[in-house]
């Protein structure tokens, strides 16, 4: 039989409601030896506070919640781990929700952490073009119950949070292999109507257009490692990748994916075709995921500093005044042996 509240005040020699003072968290604290009796008591008999009596106690569920797009995706668990982070020693707990990249799926999410009282929701992930008006809707009813509403990676009209400047960081990857002395190019993106992917593909092509260089190809497929997988190769099955072989000025095709994840899929279709990584191809990526950098070869990608992201949204977000403020986060070209000419 599960022990009651009643059980600890009988055992402490308290009133029930002195006993929920303690345990609870309320404002109004009892003496410090009655409060010593009560976690004693509640110790010995092996009693848990209830969690929504406790929220009721305090006016605060302690809970934050994120929803993420996939957290198999090391863009998303690190952001998750950062965020977690940010919320160590504040006595907030982080509750998880994955989407599967389903908008329908995010508003059932939303509303899940509505009807646990959070204190905050954090949305992670790429967004489309067009607004989705029943999440803004769903979230501004939120916020006017008192939530906190942060995005992280694309703004939002009613909340703050951390932005990523994608179509800056494509371009000076770019400007960073025109200098390694690429000149051949392909873009593998993700779906067009997703924000993040029209933004970095555009930002890389418009700085090789202002160099002179016009992408061979540019394909659009989902933005995931099967992604990338697919639109490789039918890359390597349309002849892209040896084209210019041998003509002047060619070198390898220099394929640009637009994640990583997307990346590591391109990766595994040119070593299925046979084909060397930088020596036929050239292999780019963007966010620098854990585990980018163990590949063989290591591959070439914008650092995004996916940890700090995740505990700056976290920490923001309660902080108080602190929820609607928005900052930019840039990323930085790291070159690798992917992109290495001979």
């Amino acid at each position: 039989m599960a022990v009651r509240l009643a059980d600890v005040a009988k055992a402490a020699g308290v009133s029930q409601s002195t006993a929920s003072r303690v345990l609870n968290g309320s404002t109004r604290r009892p003496k410090p030896e009655i409060a010593d009796r009560v976690r004693a008591a509640a110790e010995e008999l092996g009693y848990f506070p209830n969690a929504q009596a406790q929220a009721l106690a305090r006016s605060s569920a302690g809970l934050m919640g994120l929803i993420v797009h996939d957290i198999a995706d090391p863009y998303f668990s690190s952001i998750a781990r950062g965020a977690q982070r940010g919320l160590a020693g504040t006595g907030v707990q982080l509750m998880l929700a994955s989407t599967e990249r389903e908008a329908a799926a995010e508003v059932e999410a939303v509303r899940a952490f509505m009807s646990y009282r959070t204190d905050a929701i954090l949305l992670a992930g790429s967004r489309g073009m067009e607004d989705d008006a029943l999440l803004q809707k769903v979230l501004e009813t939120y916020q006017d119950n008192g939530g906190k509403v942060s995005m992280i990676g694309q703004p939002f009209p009613t909340a703050g949070g951390v932005q990523i400047d994608n179509e800056a960081g494509a371009a000076a990857l770019a400007s960073e292999l025109l200098k390694l002395g690429h000149r051949r190019f392909a873009v593998l993106s993700g779906e067009q109507e997703l924000s993040t992917s029209a933004q970095r593909s555009d930002g890389f092509i418009a700085k090789l257009k202002a160099a002179g260089v016009v992408p061979e190809v540019v394909k659009e497929g989902t933005f995931t490692r099967d992604g990338g997988y697919f639109m490789m190769g039918e890359l390597i099955s349309s002849g892209a990748v040896s084209a210019a072989e041998g003509s002047e000025g060619g070198g390898p095709l220099c394929v640009f994916c637009v994640n990583d994840v997307m990346a590591l899929g391109a990766l595994a279709a040119i070593r299925e075709a046979g084909l060397r990584v930088p020596e036929d191809v050239a292999l780019a990526g963007f966010d620098d995921i854990p585990t980018l950098a163990d590949q063989f070869p290591s591959i070439t990608t914008v650092r995004l500093p996916l940890e700090e992201i995740g505990r700056m949204t976290a920490s923001m977000t309660l902080a108080p005044g602190d929820a609607e403020r928005r900052m930019v986060v840039e990323g930085a070209p790291v070159l690798r042996e992917s992109t290495r000419l001979p």
